[in-house]
């Protein structure tokens, strides 16, 4: 009974996810209510104040499915990446920034980013700092894949160019985010020219 207690829960979760996902992006964060979300997902208001305080901690749930299901399909090219360390770089950073508005609008990124920058202290601030760390350990583990492979030289310290790796990524996504009139193949082109030069640096001669 317990394990469908959990999946019931598990379901219930994931309703009221993509309600929330749907009403923030079709009609702005600021103006849906919690009751909107409950009567979208079919729970109550108390139910869904059961699995969340309030709208932050519905947005940082969304923001957390969304990097849980890119570093999930993320693995596939850490686990085999291409032999060409741009190609490499290009197909893992394409995962995360093509999946990227799937759950989330631009301006709920944009939310999000503000609500973590000011308040730090806060459970929601750690728990997006948390992500962002668990992206970065994904790119150090491509790099670090490579090397294994011969592919990219071995003197080169994956975890610290896998962190500027990714805090540039990062950086082109919050442009991309600020800018509601940029397009994802803007950011795929400004990133891979950048990763270009990178590719480089790490290519064995």
């Amino acid at each position: 009974m317990s394990g469908l207690r959990e999946k019931q829960k598990a379901d219930r979760t994931r309703r009221i996810l993509e309600s929330a996902s749907r009403l923030f992006r079709d009609h702005g964060y600021g103006a849906i209510r919690i009751e909107d979300i409950a009567q979208a997902a079919e729970v109550s208001v108390g139910t869904l104040y059961n699995y969340f305080t309030n709208k932050g901690d519905l947005l940082l749930a969304i923001v957390s499915m969304e990097v849980e299901e890119v570093l999930e399909s993320g693995k596939s090219v850490v686990a085999d990446p291409p032999a060409d360390i741009a190609r490499a770089l290009a197909r893992l950073i394409g995962i995360y920034y093509d999946h990227s508005l799937f759950y989330l609008s631009k301006e709920m990124w944009r939310t999000a980013m503000a609500i973590s920058i000011e308040a730090p202290e806060t459970p929601f601030s750690a728990r997006y700092t948390a992500l962002d760390g668990m992206l970065t350990a994904q790119v150090c583990d491509l790099i670090r894949e490579l090397q294994r492979r011969g592919y990219a030289r071995p003197c080169i310290e994956a975890d610290a160019i896998g962190q500027v790796i990714f805090n540039n990524l990062n950086q082109m996504f919050i442009e991309f985010v600020k800018q509601d009139d940029m397009r994802i193949a803007d950011l795929h082109s400004a990133t891979d020219r950048q990763n270009a030069v990178i590719a480089e640096m790490l290519a064995l001669r």
